[in-house]
């Protein structure tokens, strides 16, 4: 009997042990194959983005991940682990453009609700170096809006917090912090450099304004975060040249200040919010209830300490613009930002009966017109942003044709139909000049405007597969 149990004893401990041993080759191999299929799979993203064809400079074949890891700054890494981690980016972008993203220098200032969204898009978008400043401190009033911050980092700098955790992410990005306040004394340590960008995430009118009118001087890239706070509609979010920021208080304070102080009329992209602020500055009580003076609590003179009440999301979205924005710059893609044009439907339908009505004086029927109320809003606010197609000057700003009653579409080529890939906006005096007149006209006398125009119309084709 006891030799029975010896035996069944035996088989039980070599089952376990056979079975031990079986889930750890399988795990070995696992990795093993999980690994190859890794860098099978980067290959095959690199060969249908951007490295198709391309041979390797060292004469080893076609280029791969090894040569991201070759031009990376220097970085010192498995080159596999940074090709994965940006595998979502090359995919998008293509090598050659991830790698202008990877070589890339940004300083943000400002590192609150907006500011540390944006640095943090910007580190796991691959940007390989970041100036960090800020001389504020985590407060746990903050952690409803910050991207990495928890408890254990009240009372640390802002900039020291987000470059402990930036180290986690993407160690291999070049991270500097400086606990510091931006001021004119402080422009030459913090601008120099030659950075690629510069976002400005400062609420403080004084430093926002002193920091863009050095970045216009410097002639340095900037993109200004306005009022985020007070605001709960994301969809109103825009990014447009500071003259045609509405709603805004900031906005308009920090415009007033640059066109008085140093002259800057415009030229400056922002993002900002369409959406009038929901509410207002809270009253600065003490302990006791008594309103006092917020100025007497002030750490550094200037600076708020009057609370703006934030909903967390808000300033998070400002800030992932901001990043998108920077990103899509550094890689060449062309994005279309949404125009700042108030119009409501039912400017769009009055737009599209005027049409109708030309078409019927015109040429005796409206038959042609081949469009309806919705492509009419595409076409005047997609393809023409609300103005004249001669008014389309990145200079124009606020001065903006919004009246419906001063526009009108039009065929640009008579001899094809009204479709949205040939009308243009025109002003009302402009309208009679245009119909006299003839597209190889047009084209000997104002060629820039006919290569603007059939540029214009040829991307609304190609948007609509016509």
């Amino acid at each position: 009997m006891a030799g029975r149990s010896k035996q069944w004893l035996l088989i039980g401990a070599g089952a376990i042990f056979g079975s031990l041993t079986t889930a750890a080759l399988l795990k070995i191999l696992s990795r093993k194959v999980g690994k190859q299929q890794v860098g099978r799979h980067s290959t095959d993203f690199l060969m249908h983005n951007g490295m198709n064809g391309k041979e390797n400079p060292a004469g080893g074949g076609r280029t791969g991940c090894q040569d991201i890891h070759n031009g990376l700054l220097g970085f010192d890494l498995e080159d596999e682990v940074v090709c994965e981690q940006l595998t979502r980016n090359i995919q998008f972008f293509g090598i050659e453009f991830q790698q202008k993203v990877l070589q890339a220098y940004v300083v943000v200032i400002g590192l609150g609700g907006v500011g540390s969204h944006a640095a943090a898009m910007l580190l796991r978008s691959g940007v390989g170096r970041l100036l960090l400043v800020d001389f504020d401190q985590v407060s746990l009033s903050s952690l409803n809006r910050h991207a990495v911050a928890n408890r254990d980092d009240v009372g640390t700098p802002k900039a020291i917090c987000l470059q402990k955790h930036f180290a986690a992410i993407f160690p291999e990005c070049v991270v500097e912090a400086r606990v510091q306040l931006y001021d004119p004394s402080s422009e030459e340590e913090i601008l120099s450099g030659h950075p690629d960008f510069v976002l400005d995430c400062i609420d403080n009118i004084d430093t926002k304004v002193a920091l863009l009118a050095a970045c216009v001087r410097r002639g340095l890239k900037v993109l200004s975060a306005m009022g985020a706070g007070a605001r709960a509609d994301p969809t109103r979010i825009r990014v447009a040249d500071i003259r045609e920021s509405t709603n805004d208080p900031l906005s308009r304070a920090v415009r007033y200040r640059l066109r008085k102080d140093h002259g800057i009329e415009g030229g400056i992209p922002v993002v900002f919010s369409l959406e009038k602020p929901k509410v207002k500055l809270l009253p600065f009580k003490s302990v006791t209830g008594e309103e006092e003076n917020p100025s007497d609590y002030q750490i550094v003179p200037g600076f708020r300490v009057r609370i703006i009440p934030v909903l967390g999301t808000i300033p998070a979205i400002f800030g992932q613009v901001m990043a998108s924005y920077v990103v899509t710059q550094f890689s060449g893609l062309y994005v279309q930002t949404e125009p700042v044009v108030n119009l409501d439907i039912d400017h769009y339908r009055i737009l599209h009966n005027r049409l109708l009505e030309h078409e019927e004086i015109i040429y005796g029927s409206a038959t042609q017109v081949m469009v309806d109320v919705e492509e009419v809003m595409f076409v005047v606010k997609e393809l023409w942003h609300g103005r004249s197609a001669r008014d389309q000057s990145k200079d124009v700003g606020r001065k903006m044709w919004r009246s419906v009653n001063e526009l009108m579409l039009v065929r640009w080529d008579k001899s094809k139909p009204a479709t949205i890939s040939n009308l243009i906006l025109l002003k009302l005096n402009e309208v009679d000049a245009h119909e006299s007149t003839t597209i190889d006209h047009i084209k000997g006398e104002e060629p820039e405007f006919y290569s603007m125009v059939t540029s214009v119309l040829n991307r609304a084709a190609m948007d609509f597969g016509l």
